[in-house]
């Protein structure tokens, strides 16, 4: 192990449990700008988690110990720079644990030998990671700032594709096809070479077929692939480390690895023997993507994976400008393929905000539910492209059913629960994924959806009239006092019916008043 400075508060560490190996990373914290600060030690061992979700839908317990074993040498390891688990800033498990039936039992057993808190990496924090990965390419490929651009990471389980414009996220979408889901699949066929080659292409040949239909009018020209295996073998496979590979050159590799056995390519490539099954797949899948877009190349990332994303992990929770506006334009996708009267769901979005900010004394809500509240906003009304009638509860469904760019499955759901409730009943446990969500989400959607109710009740007239107010709150009342409105009886008879959640919620009666 290499030696390091003395830590302390001035070292944080990021634990990444992956498909086929533990890693973490200790470093310096990064500056205010994003820009990660000096890499002190990083440790990896290997895990076949992935092998047992795929092959048995459950993790052994013999690998559970494992993981309990490698995290106690993680935290030795940080004692003996002076560090210990409280400088774990985020330790995070790949989101295919979801698949595993007894993910509780593993979690369990790790918090509670370990005491280290952990979190499912889910397919909105990976979409996140991969956009802050392909900011970085943006950066530094001009190009990608011209040509429209398809950014693809295949994962252990999924598949995760985003479109990129002028260097602008456009779409994304998400596909049930990965390495380690692929290498399982193909493994009972015994086969090698270009047997295996042929197997492994039939097996993802439906998903690819898929990307293909989703994304063939949207005149790709760019391919920038992302992702453990094919970013590893960057080195082997361009002698000068260039990151532009042609098409020939990969065709060329993957014929070669699938001749070779795992013993001899763990031996040549010094990949480890739980990951070594997915290395076909993976660069299978990037290859077929790119053959049948037609395209002659394809860009890789010379940087590790694995350290990027530990890199990465300590900026997920934050909100820079740039993700922020991606995440919108998403839900702006969203709001144009329903139909949404953009004119009403800007304004409530915009007074929704005005609101959450001058209550923030009463809600004590975080920067990261006014994005929620604004995406609700947005697509409050989105059911009505269903029926006007009940058109709420279709928004729920819609959103639900929605991919909103780097939000997590908890935060679409939130989001369609506050859009359920802008109108009629309010939460209630009866309501299933009301019920189903923890204490404090449920208290975040009721505070949200009181907010929404009155920013709504606002723009009752759909007319954008109100430009501004300012709040005033007392003991019993919070008073909204409207500019450059002589008579709001409109806005004033829909609060009567749209104040009540948050009068239920805060305490206070929503009371309106006129410019003077």
């Amino acid at each position: 192990m290499e030696s390091a400075p003395t830590s302390g508060p001035e070292l944080q560490a990021t634990i990444h449990i992956g498909a086929s190996a533990i890693s973490m990373l200790l470093s310096h914290p990064g500056n205010e700008e994003g820009i990660p600060g000096e890499q002190i030690e990083f440790l990896e061992k290997p895990l076949p988690l992935a092998r047992d979700i795929f092959r048995h839908g459950r993790i052994k317990r013999s690998t559970t110990e494992h993981a309990v074993e490698i995290l106690h040498g993680f935290e030795e390891a940080l004692r003996e720079t002076g560090a210990d688990l409280r400088q774990v800033t985020r330790a995070v498990v790949s989101n295919i644990l979801a698949e595993a039936e007894n993910r509780e039992t593993f979690l369990n057993r790790l918090k509670i030998a370990c005491n280290l808190g952990l979190e499912i990496l889910d397919d909105g924090e990976m979409t996140r990671l991969i956009y802050l990965k392909t900011q970085r390419r943006v950066r530094d490929t001009p190009s990608m700032q011209k040509r429209n651009t398809l950014v693809v990471h295949v994962g252990p389980g999924n598949t995760r594709v985003l479109l990129f414009r002028q260097g602008n996220i456009d779409r994304y979408t998400s596909y049930r096809m990965g390495a380690h889901r692929t290498a399982e699949a193909v493994e009972a066929s015994h086969s090698d070479g270009g047997a295996l080659i042929r197997v492994i292409r039939e097996q993802i040949s439906g998903q690819v077929s898929q990307i293909f239909y989703d994304y063939e009018n949207e005149g790709v020209e760019n391919l920038v692939v992302i992702g453990f295996q094919i970013q590893y073998l960057v080195p082997f496979l361009s002698k000068d480390h260039a990151t532009k590979i042609t098409l020939k050159s990969l065709q060329t590799f993957v014929r070669e690895l699938a001749e070779i056995s795992e013993e001899e390519c763990v031996h040549r490539y010094q990949f480890d023997y739980h990951a070594v099954d997915a290395v076909v797949p993976a660069l299978l899948a990037n290859l077929a993507i790119a053959e049948i877009f037609g395209l002659k190349s394809l860009r890789i990332p010379d940087s590790d994976f694995e350290r990027g994303l530990l890199t990465d992990l300590p900026r997920i929770p934050t909100l820079t400008t740039g993700f922020h506006d991606e995440v919108i334009r998403a839900a702006r996708i969203i709001g144009e393929r329903y139909k949404v009267d953009i004119n009403h769901a800007d304004q409530v979005a915009r007074l929704s905000g005005q609101l959450f900010e001058q209550t923030a004394t009463l809600h004590n809500l975080e920067k990261r539910d006014a994005l929620l509240l604004e995406i609700a906003a947005l697509l409050h009304e989105c059911g009505g492209y269903v029926s006007p009638h009940s058109h709420h509860k279709h928004s729920q469904y819609l959103i639900q059913n929605s991919e909103i760019f780097g939000l997590s499955g908890t935060d679409v759901m939130t989001i369609s629960l506050v859009a359920r409730y802008h109108r009629r009943s309010g939460p209630r446990l009866r309501h299933a994924d009301y019920r189903n969500l923890s204490a404090d989400d449920r208290i975040r959607v009721s505070k949200l959806a009181a907010l929404l109710r009155v920013a709504d009740a606002l723009e009752r007239a759909h007319t954008q009239r109100i430009r501004d107010f300012s709040v005033e709150i007392s003991r019993h009342k919070i008073q909204l006092n409207l500019e450059g409105v002589s008579d709001a009886a409109v806005e004033r008879l829909a609060m009567q019916s749209k104040g009540d959640l948050f009068h239920d919620v805060f305490g206070l009666e929503v009371v309106i008043a006129e410019a003077s």
